[in-house]
């Protein structure tokens, strides 16, 4: 039966509540059947062994009603449930134009914030359809399903909330796309891992003052990225190249982030990095981690030596985009389904040309750029961003 053909025919609304038991919602049902009634709709949810369980079903024949409510009743005392039946017309009001799908992740989520982004949601006209929890660790994540705000006024309105409150909001377009596969691409130094990898081959180095002293020039604007990387590169010369493997093997993942990349892939996503670093780097963690795709910069080695210069493409601000791009046609996923996450400046490119711009526990210019932030240090929060919920990441960790 549609919509238009139970606007005005009478329902009646079924509410069961108390302590939650295997077949509680067969029983209702069971009960219902002899009845002959129609499902127009069903909501249950279960919070700390507590049992919601609303159905609207459509009015019984013969003038039954009250034999039905004595029922149902019954049913419900049997178990120690309680039952309420309320009588009226229709479904729920026709939903308004726009959806969307809100995301908070809180660490904790007070009242307070949660009061917060919801008084924001109704201040833009969006109305909040259904909400419910995706994790309940390593963070706090609930969704809110919201109609009647266009998705880019709202997603504006709460990144604004967001940053006064405390938490993290992701507002994405809902539609079936949001589901479908789609790529993820990351940044690699201090979002991937840990580590600046030009850190760490300057410890060996013995330059690491210097490198930082570069480093900061390029923050005060006085070099820009390609500058800064030939500045620090250079002082890298003549070292052995068998440090390449020992900075392999003092890269530090970031929490969270096999299992965020562990669950893309079981899902069907493809997965894949770019670095201002180096492919001495990013070609092995392409190989331990199963990853789809990978570019990075590439240190210049002659006669087993750093030469102190690097050879190929430059990966820049610029480059990041562009390998995003490029990675979206050789996966044959539109732009607009692709996620990045970065941390720095030089991710901003990629950020705002994908179709979800992630800023991971990143600097203040880029949250205030990003789409969305996370500032919880665990990588795989990110899911959640995308509608998937805890549960699905330990199935995937038992698949």
């Amino acid at each position: 039966m549609s919509a238009s053909q139970t606007s005005d025919v009478p329902t009646l609304l079924v509410k069961i509540f108390g302590k939650d038991r295997p077949g509680i919602t067969a029983g209702l049902f069971d009960t219902l059947a002899a009845y002959s009634v129609d499902v127009v709709d069903i909501e249950q949810v279960v919070t700390r062994g507590r049992i919601v369980l609303c159905a609207l079903v459509t009015h019984p024949a013969g003038g039954t009603e009250g034999e039905l409510r004595a029922t149902v009743h019954s049913w419900a005392e049997s178990l120690k449930l309680q039952a309420e039946i309320l009588s009226g017309t229709g479904d729920n009001r026709p939903r308004g134009s726009g959806r969307s799908h809100v995301t908070v992740l809180g660490h904790p989520l007070t009242a307070e914030s949660t009061a917060a982004v919801a008084a924001r949601i109704t201040a833009t006209g969006g109305n909040i359809d259904r909400i419910f929890r995706l994790a309940k660790y390593p963070v706090t994540a609930v969704e809110f399903a919201v109609s009647g705000a266009e998705t880019e006024p709202l997603r504006t309105a709460l990144a604004t909330a967001a940053a006064h409150i405390g938490v993290d909001v992701a507002v994405v377009s809902a539609g079936l796309h949001r589901r479908a596969q789609r790529l993820v691409v990351m940044d690699v130094d201090s979002t991937l891992i840990q580590d600046e990898v030009i850190e760490l081959f300057a410890a060996h180095a013995g330059c690491e003052a210097e490198v930082a002293e570069v480093t900061e020039r390029a923050m005060r604007g006085e070099l820009d990225f390609e500058q800064s990387l030939h500045a620090r590169v250079a002082l890298l010369a003549g070292l052995d190249a068998s440090v390449v493997d020992k900075v392999r093997s003092e890269v530090r993942l970031t929490p969270g982030a096999r299992t965020l990349i562990r669950t893309l892939k079981r899902l069907g996503y493809q997965v894949g990095v770019v670095s201002g670093g180096f492919t001495q780097v990013t070609d092995d963690l392409r190989e331990r981690l199963g990853l789809d795709f990978a570019s990075a910069n590439t240190l210049e080695i002659v006669d087993g030596k750093l030469t102190g210069r690097v050879v190929g493409e430059i990966v820049d601000r610029a480059g990041k985009a562009r390998l995003l791009r490029r990675f979206a046609a050789e996966a044959g996923v539109p732009l607009a389904q692709t996620v990045a996450i970065g941390d720095g400046a030089n991710d901003l490119d990629m950020l705002n040309a994908a179709g979800l711009g992630v800023a991971f526990c990143a600097k203040p210019v880029v949250r205030q750029a990003a789409d969305t932030a996370v500032n919880v240090p665990f990588l795989d929060a990110v899911l959640y961003l995308l509608g998937i919920t805890r549960e699905e990441v330990e199935a995937a960790d038992l698949g």
